[in-house]
C-alpha cells in the first residue's frame, strides 16, 4: 500500500484483492478480467453461482486467484455473506466494485410499483449494503477503494428511464457521502458514469437503426458506441494508487455525451 509519494504513479494491483458484483457478463467481466490483469486477484459476485460463463477460468489462465460468489444484489443476507467470505478467504479485500444493476425501459406513467421497487432495491439498496459491508472490512484495514457503478443517465434524462436515471443520480450523491464519511479510513469511494456500451444488455436496442443512429449522434464528441474494457480500464484507474487523491468523484466515460 502507499506509505509515502512514489516519484511515478503506479497503475499496478499487484497484491490487491478485488471483488466485482453482477461479474458473469457484460461490464462486470471485462471488469473482473481487467482487474485481474492489472494484478488483482478477483472474487466475483454471481446471482447464480451456477452460472459464471467461464469467467473464473480466464481469471485463473491470468495467474491470479479467483473465488466465485453466490451474490443475488436484492438479497442482503447473500451481500454481506459474499463480502465476508472474500475477506476471510483471501485475507483482506481492498477493491469494491459495485457493477450490478438493471435497466428497465417504461414510459413513467405506466410503471408498476413492483418495478420500481425492484429497480430500486438492486440499483441503490444492493450498492448501499455491499460499500456497507465491503466498507466495515476495509476500515478496520484503513485502507479500501469502492469505485460504484454510476450512468450518464444520472446527469443527463433519457427518456422511458426515469426509474433507471433517478437511480443513477442517487448513486453520484452517495458516492459523495461515503467517500466524505470514510475518507478518514483511507478509503476512496468514486463512481464510473459510462454512455452506450455494447454488451448483450443493450443489443436490443441498439439494434434498432433509428435508435442507434440517435444514440451515435447523441455521443457528441466521438459518435460511436463504446466497448466494455474502455469503462473497465477507468475501473483500474480508479483502483489504483495512481488515483489515491481523487474521491468522491463521478468520472464520465460518456464520449462526450453530457458535454453538449
Amino acid at each position: 500500500m502507499l506509505t509515502c509519494m512514489q516519484a511515478l504513479p503506479s497503475f499496478g494491483l499487484n497484491g490487491q484483492v478485488a471483488l466485482v458484483t453482477g461479474a458473469a457478463r457484460g461490464l462486470g467481466r471485462a471488469i473482473s478480467l481487467a482487474l485481474a490483469e492489472a494484478g488483482a486477484d478477483v472474487a466475483i459476485g454471481l446471482r447464480d453461482i451456477a452460472r459464471d460463463a467461464g469467467l473464473a477460468d480466464e481469471i485463473k489462465a491470468r495467474g491470479r486467484r479467483v473465488l466465485s460468489l453466490q451474490m443475488e444484489m436484492t438479497n442482503l443476507t447473500q451481500i454481506k455473506s459474499a463480502v465476508d467470505e472474500a475477506a476471510k478467504h483471501f485475507g483482506r479485500l481492498d477493491i469494491l466494485v459495485n457493477n450490478a444493476g438493471v435497466a428497465p425501459t417504461n414510459l413513467a406513467e405506466n410503471v408498476a410499483e413492483k418495478n420500481f421497487d425492484y429497480t430500486l432495491a438492486v440499483n441503490l439498496k444492493g450498492t448501499f449494503f455491499a460499500c456497507q459491508a465491503a466498507g466495515r472490512v476495509m476500515i478496520e484495514q484503513k485502507y479500501g477503494r469502492i469505485i460504484n457503478m454510476g450512468s450518464q443517465a444520472g446527469f443527463a434524462a433519457l427518456p422511458t428511464e426515469s426509474i433507471y436515471c433517478m437511480t443513477k443520480a442517487g448513486i453520484a450523491h452517495l458516492t459523495k457521502c461515503l467517500a466524505v464519511e470514510w475518507g478518514k479510513y483511507n478509503i476512496n469511494v468514486n463512481s464510473v458514469a459510462p454512455t452506450f456500451i455494447r454488451t448483450d444488455g443493450t443489443q436490443p436496442v441498439l439494434s434498432d437503426p433509428e435508435f442507434y443512429a440517435d444514440t451515435v449522434e447523441r455521443i457528441a464528441a466521438l459518435h460511436r458506441i463504446g466497448e466494455p474494457i474502455e469503462v473497465a480500464g477507468a475501473v483500474v484507474f480508479l483502483a489504483s494508487q495512481a488515483a489515491s487523491l481523487i474521491t468522491g468523484h463521478t468520472l464520465m466515460i460518456d464520449g462526450g455525451w453530457t458535454a453538449r
